[in-house]
């Protein structure tokens, strides 16, 4: 359980790079919802590219 609360908070920090999950939005309540889904799209991006140079397919 703990191991998988550590991957989950890992993810948490790869998207609180790109402050907008941590800094205050300037868009509308509205324009928040897309804006976060790029960001974890572009996080889940990274996390495939890595997997797939780590395993050398």
């Amino acid at each position: 359980m703990s191991s998988r609360r550590i991957g989950v908070e890992h993810l948490i920090c790869r998207v609180k790079t790109f402050r907008v999950a941590s800094d205050r939005f300037p868009l509308a309540g509205h324009g928040y919802n897309p804006v976060i889904m790029v960001v974890c799209g572009l996080v889940r991006l990274d996390l495939n590219y890595s997997f797939i140079l780590s395993h050398d397919i």
